[in-house]
């Protein structure tokens, strides 16, 4: 179990002491003198999917006339494998974005949605339409199992709904059991005995630290298995899933300057049958709440507990808490982890994949994206997917809609991804400024102008049309995965980027 003889961190103390994430953020919600709720409940706050943040292009200003900060929150949908389904969530998320965000949809690198923007005011009544769409932003964020990754890519769609599938059954089972989410956001009936709750896989602390899990379906490792915490790779016979290859202890996040911090990749422990993949993914989280560094968040991820403890340690205690053990990893073969743009025929069905630059979802006034998927979505009958490359895929379009959804995309002028160079269609930026508490450098707003500079360079060379990932990241937490690019950009210190 976890050494507790090191002083834990304050957090620790803070979740123990909640009531399962309740804390008083009901209270803080009521508060009209102030735009925020308190530091503690905006730590509880991420558990619940949405983070307290404020308008840092206007922070000075306000603060000489001495105003608090711009506050608004931003609220992520945990929507498993990225999968929008019917249509309608679709147009919720949308009606939300213009009605009480900033008019925008950020398609995040973990298949979410994230709206921006957002009053204290109208936080519960977002939510709330997001529960009302068979959606949820619970454990969206926080330290718990966050939104799990599957590929979508449509030209595997014979196996992807079952990939899908696995995808669901994990998040579910390893979703927060509080009653706390439906009595502040929902308005449901308070647990008077806190003896009657509980948190099975959790406790009452939770994870040292957030937990990240990603499915890929060879020959497609788009959703970067070895980045997650837990990574699982689809073993595919005859057009079957027969099972999972296990990776342990990867992640992208560093902090700058402190040396027990770094980013690395998940390392192969085995192979189970997907019968038993959801059992695998409890006892693995529950070795992390066990094991997991409680001192230092900064140190607490699944990566230094693997390192700490070692894989062969970590495979016998999985073996112990199974009651049996992982056998040999099977072969597998990755050869790409893009998109493929533009309509590919499934099996019966077809499918739409377009190219949106950064992940953002908007109107502008020559190019209006939001508009034209607003119209798509009010025809279409099958489902939206979100790439991990922040892209979209019009999923599962009948031969009598292809027609008018594309007639629909070209009167708007939208484009898919082959109308772009290699490089920018393979491009990912996080959010950073003006909203991101943790930004130290432009990252979303920067990232197009950086290509078009690049992009003069690759023409002059005549390999424009050449797939080269590029990726910036705002921070060191590289939540855009770019130690995992050709070309990234890396902050450094707040004065500096480095370009590697």
């Amino acid at each position: 179990m976890t050494d507790h003889s090191n002083k834990l961190d304050p957090i620790e103390k803070l979740k123990e002491d909640s009531h399962f994430l309740r804390g008083t953020i009901k209270e803080g919600l009521a508060d009209r003198i102030t735009a925020a709720i308190s530091d503690d409940d905006t730590k509880l706050l991420k558990f619940h999917g949405s983070y307290q943040q404020d308008d840092r292009d206007i922070r000075d200003e306000r603060r000489k006339q001495k105003l608090e900060p711009a506050y608004q929150f931003m609220l992520r949908v945990a929507i498993p494998g990225g999968v929008a389904t019917p249509p309608n969530q679709w147009l919720a998320v949308d009606e939300l974005a213009q009605n009480y965000g900033d008019n925008t949809i950020k398609l995040t690198t973990r298949q979410a949605f994230q709206l921006h923007g957002i009053l204290k005011w109208n936080l519960k009544e977002t939510i709330r339409t997001i529960n009302d769409e068979l959606m949820t932003t619970l454990a969206a964020c926080g330290d718990v199992n966050r939104n799990v990754m599957c590929n979508p890519n449509p030209y595997q769609s014979e196996i992807h709904q079952e990939i899908q599938d696995w995808a669901q059954k994990i998040s579910d089972h390893l979703s927060p059991k509080t009653g706390a989410y439906h009595e502040i956001w929902l308005d449901q009936e308070k647990i008077a005995d806190s003896k009657q709750e509980s948190e099975p896989i959790y406790g009452k602390t939770y994870l040292p630290r957030k937990f990240k899990i990603g499915i890929a379906a060879p020959p497609s490792n788009d959703v970067d298995v070895f980045s997650q915490d837990l990574g699982l790779i689809a073993i595919i016979d005859n057009n079957e899933v027969k099972g999972f290859n296990i990776l342990v202890g990867g992640g992208m996040g560093t902090t700058h300057g402190d040396t027990n911090t770094y980013p690395q990749l998940g390392r192969i422990a085995g192979y189970c049958d997907k019968e038993a993949i959801i059992d695998v993914a409890e006892k693995v989280v529950t070795i992390q709440r066990d094991y997991g560094n409680r001192s230092n968040r900064k140190n607490a991820r699944f990566k230094y507990t693997i390192d700490r403890y070692g894989l062969d340690w970590f495979k016998e205690e999985l073996a112990n808490r199974l009651g049996w053990e992982l056998t040999e990893a099977k072969a597998y073969h990755f050869n790409h982890n893009g998109d493929r743009y533009g309509w590919i025929k499934g099996k019966t069905r077809w499918h739409l994949t377009l190219f949106i630059e950064n992940g953002r979802v908007k109107d502008k006034e020559d190019y209006k994206l939001s508009t034209a998927l607003r119209e798509v979505a009010k025809i279409h009958t099958g489902d939206f997917r979100l790439t991990p490359n922040q892209n979209l895929v019009i999923a599962n379009v009948t031969t009598q809609k292809k027609k008018k959804i594309q007639e629909i995309i070209d009167s708007y002028g939208i484009m898919e991804g082959s109308h772009y160079s290699g490089l920018r269609r393979n491009s990912i930026a996080c959010v950073a400024f003006p909203t991101c508490g943790l930004a130290m450098a432009e990252s979303e707003r920067y990232l197009p102008t950086l290509i078009d500079k690049i992009e003069g360079l690759l023409i002059v060379e005549g390999i424009q049309d050449q797939e080269i990932v590029i990726r910036m990241s705002g921070c060191p937490n590289g939540c855009s995965r770019p130690a995992l690019a050709e070309i990234a950009s890396l902050v450094k210190h707040q004065a500096n980027t480095t370009f590697i």
